[in-house]
């Protein structure tokens, strides 16, 4: 119950830390020039960009704060390792993901060097689970792989999630709902299961993230950028490497499988897609491609079809319930 409550407290420090930073943040991209068109108005109005780095610093200062608490209440250590190689992964990839934001959209990081840079970034995650050798996916019993788990599957898994948490994005309040659920079922499952540490980082993170909704919600006043698509997903990854719970975390990694069999088809059309709908004259949305390329292309054409019209808000709520699916879905196949 201690435990509970530093968590807790540190939840409400980073969402107040998150949210101050964050309401400076804007008034400060705006007069520096860090802003980017919001594409799916019509006006393109500018919005301050790469808010997510707030998100992160935020996480992290609580993160920080509920290790301090708990070694001066309870004078020992509570999961230090754990924590810090969680600490340092997200840091490191939202280090990534802000130079990809300041370089400029279609202009950042190239990707072979995310590739290489993701080694050195899930290196103290690969230390934290230098005896992991056993994996456990969906549809497979468990696999002995020595010690390819940690030198080969970590960096590949916090690799892959990264970036296929980067692909459903570009609508306002898109990107953290869908990470805001991804953590919240987590959080539920880790409670069930008694996985209590992972609980905890997850309380925190959230806090922080549900200071940026306010702000990037329609009609966003920030948008999260590369910064938050690449720190979050690296760090559900960690999240789910650290827990032991690869079977749970897959599962409800659902919809980005989807987004990826959608853009690979894409691919094979000669198509390298955009999510960003067609804006019409009032705001609507109508699909860009002949084709569906993205689950946000399915929504438009789904939500036309059943009430006519398709609006940003729309589609980011049809994605949010099908998370929500997932999400509940997984929890009954694994509780």
């Amino acid at each position: 119950m201690i435990t509970l409550t530093i968590a807790i407290i540190s939840s409400i420090i980073s969402f107040f830390a998150a949210y101050f930073l964050i309401k400076s943040w804007i008034n400060v991209a705006k007069r520096e020039g860090l802003v980017g068109k919001d594409i799916n108005k019509i006006d393109k109005r500018e919005v301050a960009e790469a808010g997510g780095i707030w998100v992160v610093i935020s996480a992290t200062f609580g993160l920080l704060v509920f290790e301090g608490i708990y070694v001066f209440t309870k004078n020992n250590y509570y999961n230090l390792n754990d924590l810090y190689s969680l600490v340092i992964l997200m840091v490191l990839s939202a280090f990534l993901g802000f130079m990809d934001d300041i370089l400029g959209w279609k202009k950042g990081v190239p990707s072979w060097i995310r590739i290489i840079a993701m080694v050195p970034m899930a290196l103290p995650l690969m230390i934290a689970k230098y005896n992991a050798y056993v994996l456990s996916i969906p549809f497979f019993n468990k696999i002995y792989l020595g010690v390819l788990y940690p030198l080969v599957i970590i960096p590949i898994g916090v690799l892959g999630a990264s970036n296929a948490f980067n692909m459903i994005a570009g609508y306002n309040g898109l990107e953290v709902s869908n990470g805001l659920l991804l953590l919240l079922f987590t959080f539920i499952f880790s409670i069930i299961k008694g996985l209590y540490f992972v609980a905890y980082v997850v309380l925190i993170i959230m806090g922080a993230m549900i200071a940026f909704l306010l702000f990037n919600w329609y009609p966003a006043k920030v948008f999260p950028g590369n910064t938050f698509t690449y720190a979050i997903g690296a760090f559900y990854a960690g999240l789910i490497i650290i827990g032991d719970i690869p079977k749970f975390g897959l599962t409800l990694f659902f919809l980005y499988y989807i987004e990826l069999i959608l853009f690979l088809r894409g691919l094979f059309h000669g198509i390298y897609k955009e999510n960003f709908g067609k804006v019409n004259s009032d705001n609507s949305l109508d699909p860009p491609y002949d084709k569906s390329y993205s689950i946000t292309h399915i929504a438009i054409r789904i939500l036309k079809r059943v009430k006519g019209k398709a609006t940003e808000r729309g589609v980011v709520l049809f994605i949010i319930i099908l998370q929500s699916i997932v999400g509940i879905i997984t929890l009954f196949l694994f509780i």
